[in-house]
């Protein structure tokens, strides 16, 4: 699997199928995909800056299409959609040769105690608010 891009929170990636991610029917695994989910949620949580990423509570995938034979490519792109004091929401979608949505997961990560790491980093990382959120925010906090 490889990284080909990330920001906090985004985070996509790539993997060359091979015959070791397949099934007996010689098509992509589902477990395969289910480690990518586990694997990319953790990528997501990291990608916001913590060094440790925590211990999974929970991991769904849900399977739409083949993801491909040896020797195709699978993509993935995973969003950290709520980073808070204990938990984590990431949620993922997988993409085949054909641009087909082949399976989308969620992992849910808890964190509270991987916050208390002095390696992160999650003050660089905070996202950016530019004007006319931070007014939007203001306007709408009372």
């Amino acid at each position: 699997m490889r990284i080909t891009a990330a920001e906090p929170g985004k985070v996509n990636f790539e993997l060359d199928i091979e015959k070791h991610h397949t099934n007996r029917l010689g098509i992509l695994h589902g477990a395969t995909l289910a480690a990518m989910v586990d694997t990319g949620g953790s990528l997501a949580v990291a990608s916001r800056g913590l060094y440790s990423t925590g211990v999974s509570t929970d991991l769904s995938v849900t399977y739409l299409n083949s993801g491909g034979k040896i020797g195709d490519l699978v993509k993935g792109e995973v969003i950290c959609d709520k980073f808070g004091k204990t938990l984590a929401y990431t949620t993922i979608k997988f993409m085949n040769k054909n641009h087909e949505i082949v399976a989308r997961g969620s992992h849910t990560k808890f964190v509270a105690v991987a916050w208390k790491d002095e390696k992160n980093i999650t003050d660089q990382l905070k996202p950016k608010i530019n004007e006319s959120q931070a007014s939007e925010a203001t306007r709408t906090s009372f």
